[in-house]
This record gives C-alpha cells, structure tokens and sequence, in this order.
C-alpha cells in the first residue's frame, strides 16, 4: 500500500488516497504511511539490495544469459550464501531472465551411399577422461547477407570446445578447419589424442575422404550415428542449442559473417573459461579439465616408487 500511495500522492494526496483505501477495507492511516516512509530500512531489505548489484553484475558479465539457478551458483561461487528462491525473487524484481532454448534444424546432408564407420557411441555419451571421446556438428545462422554456418567440435568430458569455425559455404573444409583447430590446440598443450573416439552424424562433410583420412593421422577412430536422427549425436545437439539461444538468438539479428566469427570467438571464450556447466558440477569446462589434471597429478605423487633393482 506504500507504494501504491507513492504512485498516486502526486495526483490525490496522501490523506485522500488513505481515506479511500481505508473504506475499500484496507486499513491504513496517513500516519502509518508517514512512519513507513521515514523508518529506516529492514536488515532484509539493505541485503536484497547488496545482492541486486551482485546479481545484475554476474548477469551482465556472462552475457545475459544467465537464469536463476546460474547466477544462484556463481553467487555460490563467490562466498555469497543466498537461497536460490531469494534470487529468483530478486531477478523477477530487477526484470531479469535468462535465455530459453528454442528448437533447432539440421544442418547436415546424409551420406547415405557413402562408406561410412559404425556406431561406437551407441547413445552413450559420457568419457572418464579428455580426448577420450570428440563430438562434431554444424549449425547455421541467418544473416542479412546470407546463411552462416559454424562447425563446432567438442570433448565430452569437460563439453570444452577444442575446435570451432565459421563459413558461408557447408563444405568439407568448414568441418575440418574445425578439427584442425582442436587437434593443434591439443598438441600446443601437450596432450596426447592417440585413440580418440570422434563422433559425428552421417554429414557428407564428416564422412568425406580428406576427414576421414585426417583422423586416421591424428590416430583418433571416427564414429558415425547410424540412426540419422538428433539422438545420435545428442551431446553435440546440446552444444549448438546453446550456442543459438545464449548468443544468435540472443543478440541478434546478424549483418554477415564477419559479425557472427566475431561473437562466436567471444562466446566460445566465454563458455570454456567462465560459464558454469552442470554437466561439470557448475564449473568452466576449462576449469574443470585442469582439476581433472591436477586430480591426476596428485594421484601420481602418492604412488611411492617402485624400488630399484640394481
């Protein structure tokens, strides 16, 4: 009722609008909405205020994208103790609210005569380690100037993408530029892909000689999905609807390639090195590597050594 006389006082005046509320059965006096004004703010309320910056912050530095349950988790993150419903009421008083997935089209044509591998992911996608199993699919964006595609490949583990690109034309080099990319970046960092499982759908451009023959170079086994549908390559479905709600659809509409390769740079940056992924308890898929690695070092140290023979 504070507030409602707050709206309203310029127009009727407090004592006017008090008496009316009072004869509609909501019993307020002008004394009371004086006191209201002038009492000093709850302990509640200085803190909702405190966590409205914290949150209107986290939301704008990732993107605007973030819904309630994230921006709860990197408040988390921070030390901030805060209910979840707590910042779901704040977001809804700050009009804030994080992108929803829409449905998405493919992309990809089937090769259907091509000599193409089996099936070794049979729907499983989950990995004990990185480099154990890459998913790879192309997605478009509608531009001013045309249809763009972007590539995206992507290790199960961690969902890091190691390799991206961005084309105006679907062939087979837009795929590749995008393995090349991950295969370099996994080299630069020391890691070996010998015996990675790449998977793919039944797209010509992942079925075709020159990437198929890459893959065998890199020592890596390529995969297909058998049953040409979005289920086959569920993990990298995942991957390009977050890439079209969190930025295309979000940020949108688009001149033409060179604005697309430039936000989807800053959004894959972003996704590797900030945004909290459930699939990684709530951590950056980067972040989440490295605790693997450092997992695994601390193992290796506590393992005494063997004694020598001689």
């Amino acid at each position: 009722m504070v507030a409602f006389i707050d709206d309203h006082r310029q127009e009727f005046g407090v004592e006017p609008i008090c008496t009316v509320l009072t004869k509609a059965g909501a019993q307020i006096a002008p004394s009371t909405y004086y006191a209201a004004k002038t009492r000093a703010p709850s302990a509640r309320a200085v803190r909702d205020e405190a966590l409205k910056v914290d949150i209107v912050r986290l939301y704008e530095a990732n993107l605007g994208v973030y819904g309630a349950r994230k921006i709860w988790r990197a408040l988390h993150r921070e030390g901030v103790e805060v209910a979840r419903c707590t910042v779901e009421r704040l977001m809804g008083d700050l009009g804030l609210v994080g992108v929803v997935r829409g449905r998405r089209t493919r992309t990809t044509v089937p090769a259907e005569h091509a000599n193409r591998p089996g099936d070794l992911v049979e729907r499983c996608f989950t990995s004990d380690a990185p480099d154990r199993l890459w998913v790879a699919d192309l997605t478009y964006v509608p531009t001013w100037s045309g249809f763009v595609y972007v590539a995206f490949v992507m290790d199960v583990f961690s969902r890091r993408v190691v390799g991206w690109r961005c084309s105006t034309s679907l062939r087979t080099d837009l795929a590749l530029d995008a393995l090349e990319q991950g295969l370099w970046q996994r080299a630069r960092d020391a890691r070996d892909v010998t015996g990675l499982v790449h998977h793919s759908d039944r797209g010509v451009q992942y079925v075709a000689i020159r990437y198929t023959e890459r893959l065998a170079e890199a020592g890596a086994v390529g995969s297909v999905g058998s049953k040409g549908d979005s289920y086959d390559n569920a993990a990298a479905e995942s991957l390009n609807g977050l890439f079209k709600s969190e930025l295309i659809r979000h940020r949108g509409p688009w001149r033409g390639l060179d604005d697309v390769e430039m936000a989807t740079l800053e959004w894959v940056d972003w996704y590797n090195h900030r945004r909290l992924h459930s699939a990684c308890g709530y951590l950056p898929p980067a972040e989440f590597e490295e605790e693997h690695y450092r997992h695994i070092a601390g193992l290796t140290e506590d393992i005494p050594a063997e004694p020598s023979l001689y």
